[in-house]
């Protein structure tokens, strides 16, 4: 019966375990009490997993709100300083030069020169023009508009609404994750609770028994030997009933810590049981349907097609409408040339690139291939899951239920071992082997509600209605006190 009781122990102690953290600093003496509802507001608006997941939806909409920027002109103003290593300039001699006829026209020049009085050189010399200086400042604003782009820039937005949709489903997995963390750390400080109370009666029950076995003693109706083990069945008790404090101390402050709160969270709503769970058909049918890992497999899904019509607009020309206005220029020749302003479209048609797009094309195809293998092996685990938490929601529904009769006989043997111990017909073995037998009964229904509670908790979040568990709980459910 002991190593039976030390069991039960074991596992409070393990569920003790998870729920240590961190130490948070205590500010007032006086803790307040929470209901699990008050708890889930709190956990909802100051958990910093959420705060982060919040901060992730607002990244995607920003960078959603960016991608929109691709139907936008480009519109920027240019500026350029050159310092040449001469002055551009062009003389008549040049000119002839890159004439077919230039050899031809030259005495004409030298004809033209001598009638002025001047030499050919000093002709040419006179005439030549210059260009462009060895400083020049030139300013403009330049306008390049995509008007089509093969898809690739709708593709584009639909990859930005696919990564918003993603983050969003990533906040409700967060959201039901953190639900199931509450559930499980909230209602185990409930049931740490009950362990500390069930020690307590089994400690005062083997002090009665010792003080008993003291006096049956003193009058010479029992040998020492069963004192004796009396006294160390309530030291025992003892040492477990202080064991299991800590473990609610534990226990209070992982809660404590989870809710960021500067004062130690006492529940106060109790386990309870109810007496019949919802269909399992409900639970199933809301999984698949709303389940938001499916919906973040869905918007991997709209990006990786996304990225196939990237892909396949690289085959596509790309059409652009572009303009330059000069702001300043230079008071030169090339200046003078050249016009102020300049419009127009132009076309480029891809023939051969270096991208990879035939094998960046075939990849995107193979990962929405992907995609839908793991949808459909999701679908396959989130039925496994919810009907094995169905089950064991029920199995331990059972459990608590069918050990009612184990807890009265628990307590009526109790009564009838300690009267006979009393009328010297019992050992004092037998006394102690019915209290813990009696406390086995009483924590081994208080972790079967406990099971339950955390299975339903976990049943509704996983199926998308957490705010269901709470009408549950209220509406439907049984208080186990």
């Amino acid at each position: 019966m002991n190593r039976y009781l030390g069991k039960l122990l074991s596992m409070i102690t393990v569920i003790g375990i998870l729920f240590s953290s961190t130490i948070p600093a205590f500010g007032s003496p006086v803790d307040p009490v929470v209901s699990f509802a008050e708890a889930w507001q709190q956990l909802s608006a100051e958990n910093d997993t959420l705060a982060a997941a919040r901060a992730n939806v607002e990244q995607a909409k920003h960078k959603r709100d960016a991608a929109k920027a691709l139907y936008l002109p480009e519109i920027g103003i240019s500026a350029s300083y050159l310092y040449l290593d001469d002055q551009v300039t062009l003389s008549p001699s040049e000119i002839l030069e890159s004439m077919p006829a230039g050899d031809q026209l030259s005495p004409v020049i030298a004809g033209l020169a001598k009638s002025y009085g001047m030499s050919a050189t000093e002709l040419n010399s006179g005439l030549t023009s210059t260009i462009a200086e060895r400083e020049n400042l030139t300013s403009s604003i330049r306008a390049h508009w995509p008007i089509y782009a093969g898809g690739r820039i709708d593709a584009a937005q639909d990859i930005a609404a696919g990564q918003v949709g993603e983050a969003g489903h990533q906040l409700e997995m967060k959201l039901e994750e953190q639900f199931e963390n509450l559930a499980r750390y909230y209602f185990g400080v409930v049931l740490s609770q009950r362990v500390l109370d069930t020690m307590a009666d089994v400690e005062a029950g083997l002090k009665k028994h010792r003080d008993h076995a003291v006096l049956l003693e003193k009058q010479g109706q029992i040998a020492r030997v069963e004192r004796m083990q009396s006294q160390a069945s309530y030291d025992r008790a003892i040492v477990e009933r202080r064991k299991a404090g800590r473990e609610l101390e534990i226990a209070r402050l992982a809660l404590t810590r989870l809710l960021k709160n500067p004062q130690t969270i006492i529940p106060s709503d109790a386990l309870f049981i109810n007496e019949t769970m919802p269909p399992l058909a409900i639970f199933l049918d809301k999984t698949l349907a709303s389940y938001p890992g499916l919906g973040v497999l869905g918007s991997k899904k709209d990006q990786a097609e996304g990225l196939i019509a990237v892909e396949r607009g690289k085959y596509f020309p790309t059409v652009a409408l572009f303009g330059n206005y000069s702001l300043y220029e230079e008071d030169d020749l090339t200046s003078k040339l050249l016009p102020d302003w300049v419009v127009g479209v132009g076309m480029n048609i891809p023939l051969s690139e270096r991208s990879g797009r035939a094998g960046n094309l075939a990849a995107a195809k193979s990962m929405v291939r992907q995609i839908n293998a793991l949808e459909r092996q999701a679908r396959s685990d989130l039925s496994v899951l919810v009907e094995k938490s169905y089950y064991q929601a029920e199995q331990s529904l059972e459990e608590y239920k069918g050990l009612g009769s184990s807890l009265k006989l628990a307590e009526e043997t109790v009564v009838m071992r300690s009267k006979a111990f009393n009328q010297g017909l019992s050992t004092s073995l037998d006394v102690i082997d019915a209290e813990l037998f009696l406390a086995g009964i009483k924590m081994q229904r208080a972790v079967a509600v406990y099971n339950y509670v955390v299975t339903l908790a976990k049943l509704h979040a996983v199926s998308g209605q957490p705010e269901n568990f709470l009408l549950y709980q209220k509406r439907q459910g049984t208080e186990v006190r």
